[in-house]
């Protein structure tokens, strides 16, 4: 690696990780209902508030071997491995896409990926008040940037909001069994995000997703799952975004010279 990402990792590393601790209270409160400003982090076990040094990400949790300084209970090792997730993300991003436009807007859009994709998995849905606030975030974001210059497409983003989320939106309507509205607001939010870089990642967002979907359900079925039992979706959606974000003019390339 030069100098330059070597400067990358070092701004992006600490920033994910930090990133990836405030998404461990996220996913935790969200799904309850709770604020995620209020009260400060505490033990899920006994309640008591984390202080702030032992609120270092990774770190804590390693220095305090893992339990907790009130009650000693375990923490669990998901709090630092979404963490360190959210880390190698920031810095997997940083490196793909040297424009700093491009990085800023993809690693916290990753972040918010991971954390919807482990709630979907566990609650099954897809909480509007992480999706819609992202939307709008993205958008204004990505307003901004055109304005300044950046190298976004504010009309592939456009396409990709209405043409990924559309397309799903059509399947929710025509199969609300086998896709939930939660599903469609992610597709349009992916859409809208990975547009903005060209419609060729919305493309490989959608199709990796689809595949890999397939792929969990065929599986879920395998290991004894009922035909009539839901498999969330979102888990797999966030997947092909995730790839696509680091490979879609790859495969893009690869998918074309098989046609030509």
């Amino acid at each position: 690696m030069t100098a330059l990402d070597w400067v990358r990792v070092a701004v992006a590393l600490p920033f994910g990780l930090a990133f990836g601790s405030f998404l461990t209270v996220v996913v935790h409160r969200v799904p309850a209902g709770e604020s995620i400003v209020r009260p400060r982090s505490r033990c899920p076990a006994c309640g008591a508030q984390i202080r702030a040094l032992d609120n270092v990400p990774v770190v804590s949790w390693v220095l305090l071997r893992g339990r907790c300084r009130a009650c000693g209970v375990l923490i669990p090792a998901v709090y630092p491995l979404t963490e360190l997730a959210t880390g190698a993300l920031f810095v997997g991003i940083a490196l793909r896409h040297p424009d700093p436009w491009r990085a800023v807007l993809l690693a916290p859009f990753g972040g918010v990926l991971l954390a919807l994709a482990v709630i979907d998995a566990r609650t099954k849905k897809l909480p509007n008040r992480i999706v819609y606030p992202t939307l709008a975030v993205s958008a204004v974001y990505l307003a901004v940037a055109a304005l300044a210059g950046a190298p976004v497409d504010l009309l592939g983003a456009g396409i990709g909001f209405l043409g990924y989320g559309g397309g799903l939106l059509v399947v929710a309507l025509v199969s609300p069994k086998g896709m939930g509205m939660g599903d469609v607001k992610l597709a349009a939010l992916i859409g809208l995000v990975l547009g903005a870089l060209g419609l060729r990642y919305v493309a490989v967002a959608a199709g990796l997703g689809i595949l890999l979907g397939g792929v969990g359900a065929v599986v879920a079925l395998l290991a004894g799952a009922s035909r009539k039992q839901a498999v969330p979706f979102g888990p797999f959606l966030a997947a092909g975004a995730l790839l696509a974000a680091f490979v879609a003019p790859q495969v893009a390339r690869i998918y074309l010279d098989l046609l030509t």
